[in-house]
């Protein structure tokens, strides 16, 4: 998958596999496989820095590993589909601010943007599309506003929850926006969305009825420590394997059996 085009005409067809990556090393293994795009998510500042939030992840943050993670996915316009977050704040800002944010993630290798949330600023959502730039919306558990919802929780339990969510996400189609992410809300309040609208859902943590999937690569693969997501499923034991690895250099070094004469000059 190549495009928005590609990705909107999708709605109803075949499940849409995204995965979350930030590094050039994990891009070439995604450029390698199946997975139909790769989302360069604000989770980096997380996942890859082991910040508390996302808040840390700007702009020029967002763009650098935007520009790593195309340059591994190979040549333009062979390329799977690249969406990039707008970091936090970065809608908030006004119309000048949000254009300039989303010409840095483009020049840097994306084709899309990521937006967390619509109330107070669709106009800016609107502009963006009317302006070419294709905009990708993120309802329910958005974690640029983990202050407000009161922690990393389930939303959209409660009848008006679920009705707010259902709201957002028609205004976010008729905003423009070619496609959704729903993350940590019901099974049935993901499903319910994603047949009230016309565009592809994304699902993290809201059900198999979603148009697609997306998950953080280190995440799938077993590379992260501590707590774990209940949506999180670990498809490859990669962290067991590290470790693993890990402990036998140390015994190889410590044996002086490395290196050997296949790796000295």
């Amino acid at each position: 998958m190549k495009s928005v085009l590609e990705f909107r005409a999708r709605k109803g067809q075949a499940p849409i596999s995204m995965v979350s990556a930030y590094t050039h090393w994990e891009a070439r293994f995604l450029a390698e496989s199946p997975v139909d795009c790769v989302l360069v998510g604000d989770s980096l500042a997380t996942v890859l820095d082991g910040e508390p939030t996302t808040f840390a992840a700007t702009p020029e943050i967002m763009a650098r590993h935007t520009a790593a993670v195309a340059r591994g996915l190979g040549e333009p316009g062979q390329r799977k589909l690249i969406v990039a977050d707008f970091p936090f704040l970065a809608a908030r800002r006004g119309l000048a601010a949000a254009v300039d944010t989303a010409a840095l993630l483009l020049r840097a290798g994306a084709q899309a943007v990521k937006i967390e949330g619509i109330d107070g600023h669709a106009d800016v959502i609107a502009h963006l599309v009317e302006s070419g730039v294709p905009v990708m919306g993120h309802l329910g558990l958005t974690p640029q506003a983990v202050h407000a919802l009161g922690g990393y929780k389930v939303q959209g339990k409660n009848p008006v929850a679920a009705d707010a969510l259902l709201r957002q996400a028609r205004a976010l189609e008729a905003a423009g926006a070619f496609g959704l992410v729903l993350e940590c809300v019901p099974e049935a309040l993901g499903r319910e969305i994603t047949a009230a609208i016309g565009v592809p859902t994304i699902g993290i943590g809201a059900g198999a009825g979603c148009d697609g999937q997306v998950l953080v690569m280190a995440d799938l693969l077993g590379l992260t420590s501590g707590h774990r997501p209940r949506f999180v499923r670990e498809f490859a034991p990669a962290g067991a394997a590290a470790r693993a690895g890990l402990a036998a250099f140390h015994a190889a070094t410590v044996e002086r059996s490395f290196p050997g004469a296949a790796e000295s000059y």
